[in-house]
């Protein structure tokens, strides 16, 4: 019996997976601050019919040593993971970065159903991503395959406006995470205009026809477009499903698809940045890959 389980900075959600398309919800409990908070957290919503669990997780797992950097998880965050949660439960475990669930979930289940190649994107708070193929992750050297969101890239003068280069959780200066998410929008509108909105009020401005939210806008669409596109020439996705906070407004995910393909190489009139299309990408990815791994 496998029991998929969705961790976030905050809360814990678990579901046992009789199949990636039958989930039942075992309900949910607070993200604890200690690693010893968390096995106890996770005793209590395993039952003990239990044979296997798989995780899906805000973090990136080394496939060579197995230990997680997770920034907003203090609690697991260094530690490898699958072995210590192993010997605490007593069950095998397999743990994946939440984004390469949710593209999984997206490329078996979702709105990229049916692509060999699959690039999905997160625009929540930050940025992330990850690579499907032939329906199989790739996860890479690390781990971080589909991290575009990381690296100094970002251009200080996109369409003639200064933007600031801005030091990032990764250590570097100048990464698409830092400016690309939900809080990188807010702190570019902040910057560009003096006003202070959170991400929905500003693109409930920008589709009301304001100015001011508009020019944030059309700056964010050119330097997440540039660098995006580049990404997709490499990988050469048939889909990319967009997922996260941001993603749930369809006009502004529909105005970054026409930015990235006046710039990738391959020309094409069909949408290529999908809006994502499962409502629990965490849990059906790590039942998926939990279901290939223990069968």
């Amino acid at each position: 019996m496998l029991i998929a389980l969705d961790i976030g900075g905050s809360r814990i959600r678990a579901a046992r997976a009789f199949a990636p398309d039958h989930l039942e919800p075992l309900g949910e409990l607070p993200m604890p601050p200690s690693f010893p908070g968390f096995v106890h957290a996770l005793s209590r919503l395993v039952p003990p019919d239990a044979t296997n669990l798989a995780i899906s997780m805000a973090g990136v797992v080394d496939p060579e040593s197995g230990r997680i950097t997770a920034a907003n998880l203090p609690a697991v965050s260094g530690r490898c993971l699958a072995e210590d949660l192993k010997a605490a439960l007593h069950r095998p475990v397999w743990i994946g970065n939440d984004a390469d669930c949710f593209v999984l979930t997206e490329a078996l289940r979702g709105s990229a159903k049916g692509h060999r190649n699959v690039f999905g994107i997160i625009l929540g708070s930050g940025v992330g991503g990850g690579l499907v193929i032939d329906g199989k992750l790739v996860s890479g050297a690390g781990g971080i395959a589909g991290e575009w969101g990381h690296g100094p890239i970002l251009d200080q003068r996109p369409l003639g406006r200064d933007v600031p280069r801005l030091p990032c959780g990764c250590g570097q200066t100048g990464c698409i995470d830092t400016l690309g998410g939900a809080r990188g929008i807010e702190r570019l509108h902040l910057h560009l205009t003096g006003r202070s909105l959170d991400s929905r009020e500003l693109l409930s401005a920008w589709r009301a026809g304001d100015l001011a939210a508009a020019g944030t806008v059309e700056v964010w669409l050119d330097l997440i477009a540039g660098p995006l596109a580049v990404v997709l020439n490499v990988v050469g996705p048939s889909a990319v499903p967009v997922g996260g906070g941001l993603a749930n407004d369809r006009d502004l995910v529909a105005a970054l698809d026409r930015a990235v393909r006046q710039r990738i190489l391959r020309r094409t009139s069909e949408a290529l940045l999908l809006p994502a299309m499962h409502p629990e990408p965490g849990l059906v990815g790590a039942a998926l890959a939990g279901l290939e791994t223990f069968r």
